[in-house]
């Protein structure tokens, strides 16, 4: 079943749809295929749900994290730090800034949707995080019809982009007439039973099979329940935070040279993309309709593993958005 794109909202949040900030994107560029090009506006479609916990110190005040030698334990200034590549065991290649420069792909703006395939043809697996696609351009015409055309047929694109100097491969699926890009995993980056070393499948008696067939009947339910999804470790720490808060007690003011970057503005995502829809004509017949394409999980589609190792990302840095 396809993941919803109404983001879930915490129960703790206080902001009403009215009241929370418009979202902003933080890339822009073109979806395109043969001569179909369709301005889009990439947002983010899931935030940090966790409350996070600074680590201070005796004096109240936030630590900072540092280099240092492993052997020396001197610490070592930034600008002095370099970049290798694990070769062999206690052996690396120092590769420069500029050499990393030379191995980027070329900058681009454009989403090269390549081809279409099932999208139960997807193993779970491989998608790993979540962007939504806005129309940015003077029409959505042509993004109204390609989500359409998407989610009947149950297809998903497969495309490459450039952001932040690093090529992402994607899956791009339509739900609810709104598209949404899925990076994906490399194949050697996820793992089969045989990696993990899982025993084979033993054989059960029929009486047993539909022993457990009935089991589960009995506890099926047509969909997830939104409830189901809530953090309790996180609604008792807010409570507690908020408890200690109201009574004074360890509560820190941390000056504002000390406090880094701010936390990120609650946004509603659905907002801004239904706005961005309904500025590019008439509404969309039939869009309440429909739980959009299936995320039925599937055979896995065999793929060479290549196995770069662990170095090459401390070389290239993170892939990930």
């Amino acid at each position: 079943m396809a993941r919803s794109t109404k983001p879930h909202r915490h129960a703790s949040a206080s902001k009403t749809d009215a009241d929370a900030p418009r979202a902003r994107s933080f890339w822009s560029g073109t979806i395109t295929f043969g001569l179909v090009s369709i301005p889009v506006d990439l947002y983010a479609a899931s935030r940090a749900g966790r409350p996070g916990l600074r680590l201070l110190g005796p004096s109240g005040m936030p630590v900072e994290r540092r280099y240092a030698c492993s052997t020396e334990g001197v610490e070592v200034p930034f600008e002095h730090l370099v970049r290798g590549y694990e070769v062999a065991r206690d052996e690396h290649v120092v590769v420069s800034d500029e050499e990393l420069e030379a191995l980027a792909p070329e900058m681009s703006r454009d989403i090269d949707l390549t081809r279409f395939v099932p999208v139960a043809e997807i193993d779970p697996m491989l998608f790993e995080r979540a962007y939504f696609l806005a129309p940015s351009g003077a029409t959505a015409k042509a993004y109204r019809l390609l989500a359409d055309v998407m989610e009947r047929q149950e297809r998903a694109g497969i495309a490459t982009f450039v952001m932040r100097g690093k090529q992402y491969l994607v899956a791009i699926l339509a739900e609810g007439g709104i598209l949404r890009a899925e990076t994906l995993r490399f194949a050697d980056e996820v793992r089969t039973a045989e990696d993990v070393g899982l025993p084979e499948p033993a054989k059960v008696s029929a009486a047993e099979v539909k022993k457990l067939e009935r089991t589960i009947a009995a506890h099926a339910e047509k969909a997830l329940d939104p409830d189901e999804l809530e953090d309790p470790w996180t609604e008792k720490l807010v409570a507690l935070a908020e408890k200690k808060r109201k009574q004074g007690k360890d509560v820190i003011e941390v000056p504002a040279e000390a406090r880094g970057e701010e936390m990120a503005e609650v946004i509603d995502l659905m907002a801004v993309l239904k706005q961005s829809l309904a500025s590019g004509g008439a509404r969309r017949e039939g869009a309440g309709r429909g739980a959009g394409p299936r995320r039925a999980a599937a055979k896995r589609a065999p793929a060479a593993r290549s196995r770069r190792g662990a170095g090459a990302r401390k070389a290239t840095g993170s892939r990930r958005a």
